[in-house]
């Protein structure tokens, strides 16, 4: 088993790396509360925004649902005559330096696969840079928007925020609450009940707000195969890809259709090449993040399955609330 394959085994429960990296864990804690301290106390300078912040993060590593979050919020507020727009890190980006505004045309390859899935699907204004002062500036100075969302950034303390969603996924809960490295935890678990709204995808009612993924009928890459007439055959075995934080999450979701497949897992983020989705004359089903990434060299023997985010009943009023106070 490689080192990377035994840290994230050991990051889903704890095991014998869990505990040669513990020493490491509590200097990474100390360091971190140092650092939030200065901000806190003034001695590091912290940004305010001439319009709302709403930071959408979680305290873990890897996925968690917040691309499908941010989808909703944008519609929601968009819907609620708000003017949003959307800044973020661009993760795994290649954008040269200085803030990138991402429109639908933006090579994935330089907006990043989230980025560019946000704005295909929204139209929202976004803007990246991994100085979210910088990015808030490009959108206000290229846009008309009274309100930003920020596509993580929950431990980024020189951005104020106006409003904190953090969001727990309970679809893969993991046994090792350690931060890191020994554990998956960016901050302690209980840093969640400080924030304004805690979203548990996954979860039960009776843990608050919950965010479930529904699924809709896949869709093909190149849109020509739907005017060929052709359709996705879910009763022959296909390969099911996945190159997102929690794969599994996919992989079950085509369980729960009754569908019969084989499963190839990539890393987060992995930039796909032709060669990763040619299983032959076999369908290819994927999800609609690593889609964007493949877009250029698909045929019509890949597809996606495109997933939308549903809240619980209370998500929507607490938001509008929140920003409502906000902005009085």
């Amino acid at each position: 088993m490689s080192i990377r394959n035994s840290l994230l085994k050991s990051w889903h429960k704890p095991n014998y790396v869990t505990v040669l990296l513990w020493p490491l864990s509590v200097l990474y804690r100390v360091l971190f509360a140092a650092n939030r301290c200065l901000y806190q106390c003034g001695l590091k300078s912290v940004y305010r925004a001439p319009v709302p912040v709403i930071v959408v993060g979680n305290v873990s590593v890897g996925g968690t649902g917040k691309t499908p979050l941010v989808i909703y919020l944008v519609e929601l507020l968009t819907a609620q005559g708000f003017k949003p727009g959307v800044i973020s890190r661009g993760y795994h980006s290649q954008a040269h330096a200085g803030p990138l505004l991402v429109s639908p045309q933006t090579p994935v390859q330089q907006a990043g696969d989230e980025p560019a899935l946000i704005v295909r699907r929204t139209g929202v204004p976004l803007c990246i840079d991994s100085n979210r002062k910088a990015a808030i500036e490009c959108l206000l100075d290229n846009h008309d928007i009274n309100v930003v969302i920020s596509d993580d950034g929950l431990q980024h303390f020189a951005l104020q925020r106006d409003i904190e969603i953090c969001l727990l996924d309970q679809t893969s809960p993991m046994l090792n609450e350690h931060l890191l490295p020994a554990g998956p935890f960016r901050e302690p678990l209980m840093r969640a009940s400080s924030c304004d709204i805690v979203v548990h995808h996954g979860g039960s009612e009776e843990q608050g707000i919950t965010m479930q993924l529904e699924a809709t009928s896949p869709s093909p890459l190149v849109t020509a195969t739907s005017a060929e007439g052709a359709e996705f055959n879910a009763s022959q075995p296909f390969v099911a890809v996945a190159g997102i934080g929690n794969p599994d999450r996919f992989f079950n979701t085509c369980r729960e259709y009754g569908f019969t497949f084989e499963s190839k897992p990539f890393p987060d983020h992995h930039q796909f090449s032709k060669s990763d989705i040619d299983f032959g004359d076999r369908i290819v089903l994927m999800t609609e993040k690593d889609a964007v990434k493949c877009q250029e060299f698909a045929d019509a023997r890949h597809w996606y399955l495109p997933v939308s985010a549903k809240l619980s009943t209370g998500f929507d009023e607490q938001v509008i609330a929140l920003l409502t106070k906000v902005v009085s």
